[in-house]
């Protein structure tokens, strides 16, 4: 229905809508001002549509399209320089809709929206009959759509009848095969039923062969045992005899030994008669005593504890070393951080295996040097020096375990020494039977 308010009838801004706004004819309203609107400058823009002058056409449609709609509805200053810009892009159809008569070849949708945007007289009805025309379209759509859709399923329901028929078909014929493969199968089974039924009987005779088999073993084992028990009681008289006979040997030989100690003791007892008869003094020179010669003084106390060393004189490693078969131990690390510990690893390494080395020369002892190699992330590329045999521990074993386990390894009474300040190290190469020196001993030795 189309009211008028204010104005002629020939005015068309005072008509009003009285169904909303067709979406078909709301979306080219819309996309009508968005790209008019690009045309106008800041000032021309409501101010609720100015942060949208920077935007694309399609990005302003998309963002701003329910605001334009609202200010085309409200600023009829707004609405009327988006129709002046739409007659200069669409002059013919603005004409023919000033003019009272839209062309018979455009589209409603197009005819409708630039009615609602120009407001001629007559747009309510021009934008109620474009939606109408749309509605009757999307009608006419949907019916078409529907009538597809129907053909389709149509022919789907005619294509999924044919596929079941040959389905049935196939079905048919593979139960035919299944029953003759079911006649094969009950006339091997029943063939096979008769074998079993043979074997079984078989397996009876073959059982009862195997009991009289068995039966007679048992006869033949009870022989057997009879016989063993008769041998076995042969064997108890001969060990008999043989013992009585080496009992005889012994006898006889026990005899001989009496006699011949018998006369021992005689030897003996004459001898000590003949030293008391003759009233022999003791010895009391030797024969070294008479040869001529200086003889040192005796040593005093203070002299004898001049002779002990110090458990921290290095002289002691000397003499530790100096037994036969000696066996040197040294934690490396240990060593190394007490000795120089500024220094690094590697070069601390070194430092050590080529004083072990002239150490190993000059004793000739054996040495073997103990690393900890549980944080090394690779294996240490290392030549050892002559005479130093050289160890890592492996992950998950400490230094310490390692040379308790070297200790362990050796023979008991071999003289092994072990070079280390740790305490635990030295309390258990000490229980082990082991001598532990401490590292600074064996740096002075070194230096």
């Amino acid at each position: 229905m189309v009211e008028t308010a204010g104005g002629g009838p020939e005015d068309g801004t005072a008509e009003v809508l009285d169904h909303p706004l067709p979406d078909g004819v709301r979306r080219r309203v819309v996309r009508i001002v968005s790209d008019a609107f690009g045309a106008l400058t800041m000032a021309e823009l409501p101010p609720q549509l100015r942060q949208y002058a920077r935007f694309a056409p399609n990005r302003r449609a998309k963002f701003a399209g329910t605001a334009m709609a609202a200010a085309l509805e409200t600023e009829r200053l707004f609405r009327q320089r988006i129709g002046e810009r739409y007659k200069e892009t669409e002059p013919e159809l603005c004409g023919a809709l000033e003019a009272g008569s839209p062309p018979p070849a455009a589209d409603p949708l197009d005819v409708a929206a630039a009615a609602y945007v120009l407001r001629p007289p007559g747009w309510a009805k021009l934008v109620a009959a474009a939606g109408e025309e749309a509605q009757r379209a999307d009608a006419e759509r949907a019916d078409d759509e529907s009538r597809a859709e129907l053909e389709r399923l149509r022919e789907e329901l005619a294509q999924a009848r044919e596929l079941a028929r040959a389905e049935t078909a196939r079905l048919r014929a593979e139960l035919d095969v299944a029953k003759k493969e079911t006649d094969t199968l009950h006339r091997k089974l029943r063939s096979a039923l008769s074998d079993v039924k043979r074997g079984e009987a078989a397996l009876r005779k073959e059982r009862a062969e195997t009991e009289s088999v068995r039966a007679e073993g048992q006869v033949a084992v009870s022989a057997a045992e009879s016989e063993s028990r008769r041998l076995k009681t042969r064997l108890g008289e001969s060990e008999a005899a043989l013992e009585a006979t080496r009992r005889a040997v012994r006898e006889g030989r026990s005899v001989e030994d009496m006699r011949v100690r018998l006369l021992l003791d005689t030897v003996l007892e004459a001898a000590q008669g003949l030293r008391r008869e003759l009233a022999l003094p003791p010895v009391s020179v030797r024969p070294a005593e008479t040869v001529d010669a200086v003889e040192p003084g005796r040593m005093s106390p203070k002299d004898i504890a001049a002779r002990a060393l110090s458990e921290h004189d290095p002289a002691i490693l000397d003499q530790l070393l100096a037994l036969p078969q000696a066996h040197l131990v040294v934690d490396g690390y240990n060593v190394t951080k007490t000795g120089y510990p500024q220094m690094p690893l590697e070069k601390q390494r070194l430092r050590l295996l080529g004083q072990l080395s002239a150490l190993a020369a000059q004793t000739g002892a054996e040495v073997t040097c103990v690393f900890d190699g549980a944080e090394l992330a690779a294996p240490v590329l290392l030549a050892p020096p002559r005479g130093v045999r050289v160890l890592f521990s492996k992950p998950g074993v400490t230094a310490d375990e390692l040379i308790r386990q070297l200790v362990r390894a050796e023979p008991p009474g071999r003289p092994v020494v072990v070079a280390s300040t740790d305490r635990e190290v030295a309390d258990g190469v000490a229980r082990a039977g082991a001598r532990p020196v401490a590292s600074a001993v064996l740096l002075k030795r070194l230096s």
